[in-house]
């Protein structure tokens, strides 16, 4: 069942989520008709009960969803409205139509500021955190600014009365590891398209009477870049292993940590490997490479989580340090076959 869900939306992600698609969207700022054909076919609700129309999948069997966001680099907040969904209906809260960001926010006298809000442009709603409060807030009623590092997040403002009026989400945890959490199977996703392209492009480009991937100096770079993505996948996955739609906070610090850096090596690798045609608009490669610069740093970089890492192992005494890291690192995968992307 798990594999049927993850071929379908690769299928649809195949024909609506094309470069082209992605670049128009950036441009516009509109992915109405990208949402419509998203929310048609259900998969904002994958993480629900059937009791809410949805397919019941835990946060472990719903990684290849997330994950698949990343690697066609949609420019849609649909891992995250997966999640909020979920927190929504075990709060008791209706969910909205539309797609659904995450943020953090200051409360001030004026009201409620969220700097650099991922997908703040395209989002409907904006689950925030302001405090200890968390309030879902429809992101129309909120003075926008357009983002200064991506065309799709965006500075919202929303006045204090929308603050007050909007209903309180019962969360556990932190917002911001839930973010964390959504964004780095994301991060995974884009490394294996990153590599995959540069693997593809290293085969095909010949130098010299013979494709570049056969010298020794490039060999070794896709190496580099090969352990980097799938070291990264599988910490991914650690950071969605979870029987719930709640991650684990020092498992996502693993997650959030491993594919931050990732992310800085293999957009580095990619464009020397390609060269000047890799930094070229109409090339599609930056269309993942700008995302993995950028998601580096969403959600906190692996400089952040490095830190809530040792704090966590620090807080930890009553145990050693190596059978903590055992049991953060332990995976257990899905009973069916919602494992097989790891493979591909």
């Amino acid at each position: 069942m798990d594999a049927l869900l993850t071929d379908a939306l690769e299928a649809l992600l195949k024909d609506h989520c094309t470069p082209d698609v992605v670049r128009a969207v950036e441009q516009s700022g509109n992915a109405d008709a990208l949402w419509r054909e998203l929310q048609h076919s259900g998969f904002a609700d994958a993480m629900l009960d059937e009791e809410h129309n949805g397919a019941g999948l835990s946060l472990r069997q719903a990684y290849p969803l997330l994950e698949l966001c990343g690697k066609y680099a949609l420019p849609l907040p649909l891992a995250e409205t997966m999640l909020v969904r979920a927190v929504l209906v075990a709060s008791g809260i209706c969910c909205p139509d539309g797609a659904i960001a995450i943020a953090v926010a200051q409360e001030d006298a004026s009201g409620v500021l969220a700097h650099h809000v991922h997908y703040g442009r395209v989002a409907s709603w904006v689950l925030v955190q302001a405090g200890s409060q968390v309030r879902l807030l429809p992101a129309g009623e909120a003075r926008q600014e357009a983002g200064r590092l991506f065309p799709l997040d965006a500075t919202l403002h929303w006045p204090k009365a929308a603050w007050e009026q909007a209903e309180v989400v019962k969360l556990e945890g932190e917002l911001f590891v839930l973010q964390a959490c959504a964004v780095s199977a994301q991060l995974a996703g884009a490394l294996l398209t990153v590599f995959s392209k540069t693997l593809q492009y290293a085969n095909e480009r010949e130098q010299f009477g013979r494709p570049i991937g056969k010298f020794q100096a490039i060999q070794h770079q896709l190496s580099v870049m090969a352990e980097h993505t799938f070291t990264a996948r599988m910490a991914a996955c650690i950071g969605c292993n979870a029987d719930s739609w709640q991650p684990d906070a020092q498992r996502v610090a693993v997650a959030k940590a491993c594919t931050s850096e990732a992310a800085l090596e293999l957009a580095g690798l990619s464009h020397a490997i390609h060269g000047a045609l890799g930094f070229t608009e109409e090339y599609d490669l930056q269309l993942y490479t700008r995302r993995l610069y950028h998601w580096r740093q969403t959600a906190g970089a692996e400089s952040y989580w490095h830190d809530r890492i040792g704090a966590g192992l620090l807080e930890s005494a009553d145990s050693l340090t190596l059978d903590a890291v055992r049991e953060i690192t332990a995976y257990t995968a899905p009973p069916s076959s919602a494992a097989e992307p790891l493979t591909r």
